[in-house]
């Protein structure tokens, strides 16, 4: 099979991580996967510790700073564990020995995961919960109070499973701001000045699975305390610059091409983001004209520009809609289990053409069922 052959076979995989990546980034480390640039060997099969990989890192942090606008008060850091990992790792470090709690803004799945496990390492508040909606929307003005002497206060801001996203900050005041960025990361630009914490493992739109991104206020360091194990120390990270162990050096390179190609193809944050938020139209104007065939699972004013969440008016048809979608080139459509329906992950890679390619099946869906 041709290279050409080979990209025109390509589905439009919806599939809510491990998730699309750009053509041009796959064609890149494609054609560099045997031997990388002034290297002689394989980007697989260099040390963490050559130059080459030291051109990796210093370029992939380089562009990540300027992205995201990152100042001289945080430190970037790459660890391993994805998110999972660091819902233990930011109570250990920044909730253990503290006077206050940790506040938690819960609403989705992994605000809750992260709620659950914060609770090991010390005294954890819900500030705010919105179980009683199935986690259909977010809190408005004046719903979220947070004790002035916690030690940080946790938001997600992009809620996977039920389809909602956060489009500004919530107002913690003065207590550091911790988020769960890991699926709308690079996705829009954010004011990392506003936030103690940033976490976000990179399968979703920064790349693959392996890295996560920590972008961690400098004075919050000095939280950590010495009884934590090494690996789980941030301290341990920063000073190590990320290669306290073997760093995922595949996965750092991959975030790298994928910066560059945000940064030159894309227009940048800026440019991401009106290319996402146009994506998620084209679908939630087919949920809105409907007249209820399809139900959107998150309320208007709270909808993810990343993951479009839905069920059929006939709940019936919803295994039928599936199977339809795939030989159509249309594939991993299926809900997730607690809240079922269908989800549709349109991240930063996901082309138009495919969103339009699933919008015009869609309504011919509809239109075959006589709604």
């Amino acid at each position: 099979m041709d290279r050409s052959s080979a990209a025109a076979e390509r589905v439009y995989n919806f599939s809510p991580g491990p998730a699309v990546l750009p053509l041009e980034v796959l064609q890149r480390a494609r054609d560099e996967l045997v031997a990388l640039p002034g290297a002689g060997i394989s980007v697989l099969e260099i040390s963490h510790r050559s130059p080459p990989f030291d051109r990796i890192l210093e370029e992939t942090l380089a562009s990540l700073r300027a992205l995201l606008g990152i100042g001289s008060d945080h430190e970037v850091v790459f660890l391993q564990g994805g998110a999972s990992l660091q819902f233990s790792m930011v109570p250990m470090n920044l909730l253990r020995g503290q006077e206050g709690p940790a506040e938690y803004i819960i609403t989705g799945t992994w605000g809750q995961t992260g709620a659950k496990e914060a609770r090991r390492e010390g005294a954890v508040h819900v500030a705010w919960d919105g179980v009683a909606t199935n986690y259909d929307r977010l809190p408005g003005p004046g719903e979220v109070r947070v004790a002035e002497n916690a030690a940080y206060a946790h938001v997600t801001s992009n809620e996977t499973i039920q389809g909602v996203q956060w489009k500004h900050e919530p107002d913690v005041g003065a207590v550091p701001l911790v988020c769960d960025c890991s699926s709308d990361f690079l996705s829009r630009p954010i004011d990392v000045s506003k936030y103690g914490l940033i976490y976000a493992c990179a399968q979703k739109n920064a790349g693959i699975a392996g890295v996560t991104a920590v972008i961690i206020r400098k004075d919050l360091l000095a939280r950590s305390r010495d009884d934590l194990p090494t690996m789980l120390d941030y301290r341990t990270h920063v000073k190590n610059g990320s290669r306290a162990n073997t760093p995922p050096v595949f996965a750092i390179y991959v975030l790298g091409l994928v910066c560059e190609w945000i940064r030159e193809r894309m227009g940048g944050l800026e440019g991401m983001a009106r290319h996402n938020a146009a994506k998620a139209r084209l679908l939630y104007d087919v949920l809105d004209a409907s007249a209820g065939f399809y139900q959107g699972h998150s309320q208007p004013e709270c909808r993810s520009d990343m993951n479009v969440t839905f069920k059929l008016r006939d709940e019936s048809l919803e295994k039928e809609f599936v199977a339809g979608a795939t030989p159509r080139g249309l594939i991993d459509l299926k809900g997730h289990r607690s809240v079922g329906g269908i989800r549709a992950s349109i991240y930063n890679a996901m082309p138009v053409e495919g969103v339009r390619a699933l919008r015009d099946y869609m309504l011919e869906f509809q239109k075959g069922r006589g709604a």
